[in-house]
């Protein structure tokens, strides 16, 4: 009898650690698995539209996700969630992700070096005079547009959780979102910024500055911009 009331103390005492414990420490969230396999409740494989090494599909015009900086991969994520940033195929996916998933494949994603493909992009380079590379490296002052490379810094490799890279991003990506920031579908923005220097953007504007950044080559050697 003192056996068995011994085991049970020590059994209780068990449970009550575990239920102190945090969720990531009793059960951690496998980042790869969901990519491959989803989460089994209505999250889809990421792998389906970004590809295995997460570099995107060029012609379906999903972003690359590998190298992105986490903290910005997790603010897309939650705002996908929350509704901020919208989306019929992420917000389903992000809905149906909890909190600490959507913050593993962001670390997971975050981790994963730039694919060697993305080193010679499929876009040609246009040329440095034409109105994609004046206005991603010198803006366009008459209008109030900045260089997009003040903020997305040189050559558009990201800088930091706000600003993300724009080199090696689909051009049909860049378009998509430049007129989501135009519309007002977009609106997860520090500042309104985009929202504010979309607007001062022609269709020719927005697709010249696309078709440079896609063009622009990314160091493939493991190391994140």
């Amino acid at each position: 009898m003192h056996r068995f009331d011994s085991r049970r103390r020590w059994f209780g005492m068990g449970i009550a650690l575990v239920a102190t414990l945090p969720l990531g420490a009793v059960h951690a969230v496998d980042a790869a698995a969901i990519t491959t396999q989803g989460n089994g409740k209505g999250a889809a494989p990421c792998v389906a539209c970004h590809g295995v090494d997460g570099g995107g599909q060029v012609a379906a015009g999903n972003p690359r996700l590998a190298g992105l900086d986490a903290a910005y991969l997790q603010k897309q994520l939650d705002d996908f969630a929350s509704g901020a940033r919208t989306s019929p195929v992420m917000q389903a996916t992000a809905t149906a992700l909890g909190a600490d998933e959507r913050a593993a494949l962001a670390a997971y994603y975050g981790k994963l070096p730039i694919p060697p493909a993305l080193a010679k992009p499929a876009t040609p380079m246009p040329a440095a005079d034409s109105v994609g590379a004046m206005l991603a490296t010198r803006g366009h002052w008459d209008n109030n547009v900045p260089a997009c490379v003040q903020c997305h810094g040189p050559a558009g490799v990201g800088v930091g959780a706000h600003f993300p890279p724009l080199a090696g991003q689909p051009a049909a990506y860049i378009v998509m979102q430049l007129k989501a920031w135009q519309l007002g579908a977009r609106h997860n923005d520090p500042l309104q910024l985009m929202q504010h220097l979309s607007h001062a953007l022609s269709e020719r504007d927005i697709r010249a500055v696309a078709d440079w950044f896609a063009a622009q080559p990314l160091i493939a050697n493991g190391a994140t911009p």
